[in-house]
């Protein structure tokens, strides 16, 4: 297990160093995302409009936060912990297919996803219940795209410093941590049943 300080842009190289079980701490800008952004993203693409935001090397992060407006356009977090990420799973490939995103950050992990991570992308796993604590690493709120969504479904930008303890739950490779946790609990309860 090794200990990754990376900032965002990421670029291959840095998420082919990432291997399931590694611990990585994030600096940089990090956009949420849940399931109406997702299908936002790929309406506009199919449509063959732009983004308001650039995902060339970009971190993806599975959150409804929390936000206070603090007069005017600015926003603070007051929570921001991970969302289940399996809602997002089968619109992963293709925002994939579009999209330079590097990272996912989640919770729970996807179903089956491996295959489609690997050689571009990795899965980040953030503990649920943390919501408070990530705040502390959240150092500015730099904009919100979608707002009409809702506060928990819109985009948010937000710069972060190190940010985690994340784990890598599937890395580029094709190891699914999570996976092989099931994939063991399913052998464990057919010899034991």
């Amino acid at each position: 297990m090794t200990e990754h300080h990376l900032t965002t842009p990421l670029n291959q190289d840095d998420i082919k160093e990432l291997q399931a079980g590694d611990i990585v701490y994030l600096s940089g800008t990090v956009y949420t995302a849940r399931d109406e952004a997702h299908l936002r993203i790929l309406e506009l693409t199919d449509e063959g409009k732009p983004l308001p935001f650039d995902l060339e090397g970009a971190v993806i992060y599975h959150c409804g936060p929390l936000m206070q407006q603090e007069g005017g356009e600015d926003w603070r977090a007051v929570a921001a912990g991970p969302t289940t990420s399996a809602r997002m799973t089968d619109m992963t490939p293709e925002l994939l297919d579009n999209y330079n995103v590097r990272a996912i950050i989640g919770k729970g992990g996807m179903k089956d996803i491996a295959t489609v991570l690997k050689d571009r992308c990795v899965y980040l796993a953030y503990t649920g219940g943390c919501a408070a604590l990530a705040v502390d690493m959240i150092k500015d709120v730099k904009g919100v795209h979608w707002l009409k969504l809702g506060m928990p479904e819109a985009v948010w930008v937000l710069e972060v410093q190190e940010f985690g303890p994340l784990i890598v739950g599937v890395d580029a490779l094709g190891t699914d941590l999570f996976g092989e946790v099931m994939d063991q609990a399913g052998d464990y309860f057919i010899k034991n049943i």
